[in-house]
């Protein structure tokens, strides 16, 4: 029997919050409902977690058994992947996609997270969810606040020093500095520990030291110290970048809410601000199936392996709709999220003569 269908983002509030818009939403959402595809694939989820936790597993036996030689870091490469799956699987969890259980989804959660990948759930969670709530938002989300990069004219006004050389280069920059993003994440989850109930901080943070020690203990008892060194660099480099191109396309180069002019509906605000990736098996496997980020963003507690199903549904409401249903190849939608951040950052670079 199919659980209830429960998510972390719940779309249905924010359409009761706007009466007129709410009424584009309803007809998909009965629709969707209807066809099943909001039911969990309790069977998919468990093959995947355990095909996943296998390869893990045969990676770092492979890593003690090669021993302390430059080989072992051929072995680095697959383990990226396997990480990115990993963090696939955490992310479904934390939207309800595998199980409504709120307890069992968490400890999935913290065990794809913070015990194999050293990144915190609780922090990923928070981040991820208020973006979902509002994407592309300048005001509410996370993940267009002004840091490392921008992605207004308005924000790229108020860069100076050493930021503002980084916003004048932001689009050459973009994929180098997701090398970055493996340390990074770690880097905020133990910040984050700081805003954690104490509970959960303690189990956070258990799990995320217990993750470094396994870690530094794999490396440093099967190579010398300056092959585990660049295993670790070789590693974390090539996961950063895989999450990188797996987020890239999403919304960057998407419309971004006026803070000041009309309230969308949830229909609006999660089809104007997403961009879906055209492809086949290959595609909806190395992306996670974020590549149907539409689909995903409106319904985020439904499978991963229905939301190709959902596509064409999703699609046609739009079209009779008239909303426009952005959708483009992998390489383009590279390309016009790198060319957004490149004209965010026009206005600092030097003119031509």
């Amino acid at each position: 029997m199919p659980e209830p269908v429960t998510a972390v983002v719940d779309p249905i509030p924010h359409a009761r919050a706007a009466p007129p818009s709410a009424s584009e939403f309803a007809p998909l959402l009965r629709t969707v409902k209807g066809q099943g595809l909001l039911e969990r694939r309790r069977t998919w989820y468990t093959l995947g977690i355990a095909v996943n936790a296998l390869a893990l597993a045969g990676v770092v036996t492979g890593v003690a058994l090669t021993g302390d030689s430059w080989w072992s870091l051929l072995l680095a490469p697959p383990l990226a992947v396997l990480s990115a799956r990993t963090a696939f699987i955490g992310h479904d969890a934390g939207h309800s996609q595998i199980t409504g259980d709120r307890t069992r989804a968490r400890a999935i959660g913290l065990i794809h997270g913070n015990l194999l990948l050293g990144m915190s759930y609780a922090w990923w969670n928070d981040k991820h969810n208020r973006h979902h709530a509002n994407p592309n938002h300048i005001d509410k989300d996370p993940d267009v606040v002004a840091d490392v990069l921008v992605f207004t004219a308005a924000q790229a006004a108020h860069r100076s020093g050493f930021r503002r050389w980084l916003t004048r280069n932001q689009a050459w920059l973009f994929f180098p500095l997701t090398l970055l993003e493996g340390v990074a994440l770690k880097v905020h989850g133990f910040r984050d520990l700081r805003r954690q109930p104490l509970r959960e901080r303690a189990v956070e943070g258990g799990l995320l030291v217990a993750h470094v020690a396994a870690y530094a203990t794999l490396l440093l008892t099967s190579l010398s110290p300056g092959k585990a060194l660049a295993f670790a660099a070789l590693h974390q480099a090539l996961f950063g970048l895989h999450l990188g191109l797996a987020f890239a396309p999403n919304h960057k180069g998407m419309e971004m809410p006026d803070p000041t002019g009309e309230r969308w509906g949830h229909l609006r605000r999660q089809v104007l601000t997403s961009r879906n990736i055209r492809g086949g098996a290959l595609t909806d496997w190395f992306l996670g199936g974020l590549n149907y980020q539409i689909e995903h963003h409106l319904f985020p507690s439904m499978p991963r392996p229905h939301l190709r199903l959902a596509r064409p549904l999703v699609r046609a409401h739009c079209e009779e709709l008239g909303i426009p249903y952005v959708e483009t190849g992998l390489v383009d939608s590279y390309r016009q999220a790198l060319l957004h951040l490149h004209e965010v950052g026009e206005p600092l670079r030097p003119a031509r003569s």
